[in-house]
């Protein structure tokens, strides 16, 4: 085998995208298109603090191997939460900032990190990513939501693992919905049943959009409402409208709306990535509030489309107990972490140690309240 060599590049603009995508694979978050489109739009850019500094391999002069990275200046847009141990550096008088991330911007969505043939190839791309990071005086590297391949590879090469959960949901092969709520529990069965009604006695009515059915018009709608979300909650939006519109023109196949209308108007909408017979539930907002819309748009029509389609799972985004009663079961996520400094990194270990077995615990209490019948 010929030997590897290593190089760091700011931009995609010099990869070709069969190359990349021949270690991609069908993960929508990890396409070329979904990557490149981030950057050409700026909105994972040194301007907002998110600057590439994409790691790739190459073996006679053909790309054996990558790891999408980037230098940060925050912890914004991550979805795995550092805050408290950017502040521990701080009150050390330690910087924590710049530090190394190799994730999806904005994206809590698990993936490949260590994009590779081999087991061997991988291996060495997780320890080649630890001399970037010393190379480049960053205070740490963070893998964030990396496969169990990877998982286990991050774990070899020495790296800390952390735990945490989403809340997915599994396709176990029903005729149709009817079939989906008679696996589940009466109480949450009856909950389901009931957000419906209301959303139905409110006169709203669903159309599933996916790829070319997305208009220009709808796609407008649809960030108004993205937009609406952010300011709801005192804060601006990451992605811009260039952002989903080049997604929409590039790969429209990777796009499913939920539209949610009254008379023929829209309401409310969510947006859906869809690849590799997953999808993954991503934003959604309303112009008014409806009792049960935000339930039925983002998670009960996603489920139904998902039914309909044959698609084996959902995930249904970061965080969100109130998920279950919907049919979306605790699934564990995991980061992996290096430290520069052995002091931090030391106490950081041990605090890991006690996270995840406080996070199995949790789980497991999780599974026990899980709305499908025994």
């Amino acid at each position: 085998m010929a030997e590897a060599e290593f190089s760091i590049i700011d931009s995609l603009d010099s990869v070709s995208p069969e190359a990349w995508q021949a270690l991609a694979g069908d993960n929508p978050t990890l396409a070329y298109t979904f990557l490149h489109a981030l950057h050409e739009t700026r909105c994972a850019s040194d301007r907002t603090g998110w600057s590439p500094r994409f790691l790739l391999m190459q073996r006679d002069g053909q790309l054996a191997g990558a790891m999408p990275m980037y230098l940060k200046a925050h912890s914004r847009g991550e979805y795995v939460f550092d805050h408290a141990w950017a502040d521990a550096f701080h009150r050390h008088g330690v910087a924590y900032y710049p530090k190394l991330l190799s994730a999806i911007p904005f994206t809590p969505v698990t993936g490949d990190r260590l994009l590779a043939a081999s087991d061997e190839d991988r291996l060495l791309l997780a320890r080649v990513a630890l001399q970037v990071a010393k190379s480049l005086q960053a205070s740490s590297l963070h893998v964030l939501f990396p496969g169990e391949r990877d998982r286990q590879t991050l774990a070899d090469a020495g790296y800390m693992l952390r735990e945490g959960v989403q809340f997915h949901w599994e396709n176990a092969g029903y005729a149709d919905f009817d079939a989906f709520l008679a696996s589940m529990k009466m109480e949450k069965r009856k909950k389901i049943r009931q957000d419906r009604r209301r959303v139905q006695d409110a006169g709203i009515r669903f159309r599933h959009l996916a790829g070319t059915q997305i208009t220009a018009e709808v796609l407008r709608f649809f960030y108004d409402c993205y937009v609406l979300t952010y300011e709801a909650h005192f804060s601006k939006p990451y992605l811009s409208y260039a952002f989903f519109a080049r997604i929409l023109a590039d790969t429209p196949d990777s796009l499913m709306l939920v539209l949610a209308e009254r008379d023929g108007a829209p309401v409310a909408v969510a947006l859906n990535l869809v690849g590799g017979n997953v999808m993954y539930g991503r934003y959604w907002g309303t112009t008014e509030f409806v009792s049960g819309l935000h339930f039925e748009t983002c998670y009960v029509q996603s489920i139904d489309y998902c039914i309909r389609r044959g698609i084996a799972k959902f995930e249904g985004g970061a965080q969100g107990v109130h998920k279950m009663s919907r049919g979306l079961v605790p699934t564990p996520t995991w980061s992996a972490h290096w430290i520069a400094d052995p002091r931090f990194a030391d106490a950081i270990a041990d605090f890991l140690q006690q996270e995840v077995a406080a996070m199995d615990e949790y789980i497991d209490e999780l599974a026990e309240h899980a709305p499908f019948k025994g």
